[in-house]
């Protein structure tokens, strides 16, 4: 079986996705264990086996190995190998130390008005950098090199809005946002909407509207939460969607 050549993914509202070699490794051992092929408990085959069974390189494996570990149906113990842990996907996946619904939470309270304020306080300079950065990401084919930069995009926001607090907190969440970015560009096609919704708000920084900001930056983070939970809990074969991962909690 041969899954180191791209398909063509679902099409989505636009134009068909290509579907990269580590989605197609993802999907097929995600099938696999919830179809009860490789049951709680079980392990699956060693590294080598799965590469020489799918005629993948280790690299694309591993990635494949850590989006399911994300999910929540595997765990990878020390010297004993990959174990499934669950036969469907958590609701609330972790990336590094925090689960997906703490990360939004903090996002919605703390980025979106951080964009308004910079919409009122960024300098000139801010508004160079941002500028310069988002050109590159915008040319970036590389989704490492892709995340990095993305990280370095918030961070450069909360630094326009001048409360070096905003900055620290960005900061302390910088890992689990890089975590979060490469999930759901290896698994979503992120990348390029994401490249448009960063215009959108570096727009409205330029145009020093701080209404416009905090609405360019709450679309962005709904497309974050919209993607995640379509990965993690796609529409079920009648066409309902699944439940939202929380981004808020409710007293």
């Amino acid at each position: 079986m041969n899954l180191s050549d791209s398909q063509t993914g679902r099409p989505g509202p636009d134009v068909p996705r290509r579907v990269s070699a580590m989605e197609a490794v993802l999907g097929h051992l995600r099938e696999a264990i919830e179809r009860g092929d490789y049951a709680v408990g079980d392990k699956l085959p060693s590294e080598a086996e799965l590469c020489r069974r799918l005629e993948v390189s280790r690299p694309v494996l591993r990635e494949a190995l850590r989006a399911l570990q994300t999910m929540g149906l595997t765990a990878s113990r020390t010297g004993k190998g990959t174990f499934v842990i669950s036969s469907g996907p958590v609701a609330d996946p972790t990336f590094g130390d925090y689960a997906a619904s703490d990360l939004l939470e903090v996002r919605r309270h703390i980025e979106i008005p951080v964009a308004g304020y910079a919409a009122r306080r960024r300098s000139a300079e801010d508004l160079d950098h941002l500028s310069h950065l988002l050109e590159r990401m915008e040319r970036e084919t590389d989704t490492t090199a892709w995340v990095a930069m993305d990280t370095l995009f918030h961070l450069a926001i909360a630094q326009a809005a001048r409360n070096p607090v905003f900055r620290r907190v960005i900061e302390e969440i910088r890992d689990a946002l890089a975590r979060q970015s490469a999930f759901l560009n290896e698994l979503g096609g992120r990348r390029e909407q994401s490249n448009r919704e960063h215009r959108a708000i570096v727009d409205a920084l330029a145009g020093g509207s701080e209404h416009d900001a905090v609405e360019a930056m709450t679309h962005h983070l709904e497309r974050v939460e919209t993607t995640l939970t379509a990965i993690v809990r796609p529409a079920a074969p009648d066409g309902r969607t699944a439940a939202p991962v929380e981004g808020t909690r409710r007293a």
